[in-house]
């Protein structure tokens, strides 16, 4: 695989941007090499600047669900921008864009477009605050909710403890109100909630995990979350930002049955575009500037191009039996890889519908962050790597997830099982 270009590039970008690129793991610094410097996506490939191609299954870290380029999407993008790039104003399609979500999205009565996951997460918590008057919250370990700085803590030395600051330049200050427990651990929560309940103004979750691995809740585990928030009277925050509507059409909390009282969006309601959202119950929202004392604000908030792109894409996932085949791909692939992985003991699969993920690891059922942090990496490292090399692009890091679009063909699939087979038998 020729990548001079790439190489150029990369060394062109080492001195103007910090690591040489604009999102750390891009950098492919966890599976080596240097990062690929994409020029093109079509529909399930994307295209690299020396004309490697590979079948995708980043897929931009999951917004195309429909693939690169889907055409609907692609016009709707020109059109709109043939009137106009941002006006600074109220427009069309960020009512037509909220009228769809609200009719999708079990729990969301009023919704307010942001520009990214992060702005979302982060404006939700200022309003659960808000609403509540109290100032602490709860996240969970093993959930991500973008790089605000109460939201970048990690857990504290106990069981369930004060979170402690993850990131340099995120004070113990931001984080002394972040209470973080294990996910999927009910014990664990209830303790924090008998002990801070009075003054925990929300909890936010990713419903299904998605940033450390795939970690799936254990059964019951998401309603007896909701009956905890209930009786405390506590937020209950759902960041669906990757789940939703990739799950269902109502996201995670349309799959499980568990209605949470604000959701975060992002990814898919935009197309492939800069986008986020945030909504949940009317008198929660109403709390929201200019109706009420919670104030947010963002000069590219309801961009035209991404609200026209975001409706583009959810308009299609609406057609009969898509979600029945998008998981119909990914089972399709588990079945192919079986005799590969019942070969080599120490690689498991794990999927939810379209989201899938490689352990390297003995343990064939992972559910908490500690059995992600006991998978090898290294091995992982070799994987990515093999795989690329025969034309496959996986998110490089062992802690993400892959992603199916509705442009993934069998063909594809056959590739990708090949693929896997080689690599499996090239590394191990």
């Amino acid at each position: 695989m020729h990548i001079k270009r790439s190489e150029e590039l990369y060394s062109k970008a080492i001195n103007l941007l910090p690591g040489g690129v604009d999102s750390p793991v891009r950098a492919f610094k966890s599976v080596g090499g240097i990062p690929l410097f994409m020029k093109e996506g079509k529909g399930s490939v994307l295209i690299d600047e020396d004309g490697n191609s590979f079948i995708d299954y980043c897929m931009s870290w999951g917004p195309m669900i429909l693939g690169h380029g889907d055409r609907d999407v692609i016009d709707a993008v020109r059109e709109t921008a043939l009137h106009g790039t941002s006006f600074g104003t109220a427009h069309r399609f960020e009512v037509e864009l909220a009228e769809l979500v609200i009719s999708m999205v079990p729990s969301i009565e009023k919704v307010r477009f942001v520009c990214s996951g992060t702005e979302a997460t982060m404006s939700a918590i200022r309003l659960a605050r808000g609403f509540t008057g109290r100032e602490k919250f709860v996240k969970l370990d093993g959930c991500y909710h973008g790089h605000a700085d109460f939201l970048l803590v990690a857990a504290g030395s106990g069981l369930a403890d004060s979170g402690i600051p993850d990131s340099a330049g995120v004070t113990t200050g931001n984080a002394k109100d972040t209470l973080v427990v294990p996910y999927n651990d009910i014990d664990s929560l209830e303790r924090i909630f008998e002990k801070e309940g009075k003054d925990i103004a929300a909890l936010i979750m990713e419903p299904v995990p998605c940033n450390y691995g795939l970690i799936k809740p254990k059964e019951g585990y998401l309603q007896r979350v909701r009956d905890l928030c209930t009786q405390y009277g506590v937020i209950l925050i759902f960041d669906e930002v990757i789940t939703g509507f990739r799950l269902a059409r109502g996201g995670a909390q349309e799959y499980y049955g568990v209605r949470p009282d604000l959701t975060t969006l992002g990814k898919i309601i935009g197309g492939g575009l800069p986008v986020g959202a945030y909504g949940g119950r009317k008198d929660i929202m109403s709390k929201i500037a200019p109706e009420g004392p919670v104030y947010q604000a963002g000069t590219l908030a309801g961009n035209p191009l991404a609200m026209a792109a975001g409706l583009a894409s959810l308009k299609k996932t609406l057609s009969p039996g898509f979600y029945e085949s998008l998981k119909t791909k990914t089972e399709t692939l588990a079945e192919r890889i079986k005799p590969a992985l019942s070969k080599f003991s120490k690689v498991h699969f794990d999927f939810i519908e379209s989201i899938f993920c490689f352990y390297f690891t003995d343990k064939k059922t992972i559910t908490s962050v500690n059995d992600v942090r006991a998978c090898d990496m290294k091995l992982f490292a070799k994987f990515h790597n093999a795989m690329l090399k025969r034309g496959i692009y996986l998110s490089p890091s062992g802690y993400e997830v892959g992603f199916f679009s509705s442009a993934h063909s069998d063909e594809d699939i056959d590739k990708t099982a090949a693929a896997i087979y080689e690599s499996l038998e090239e590394i191990f």
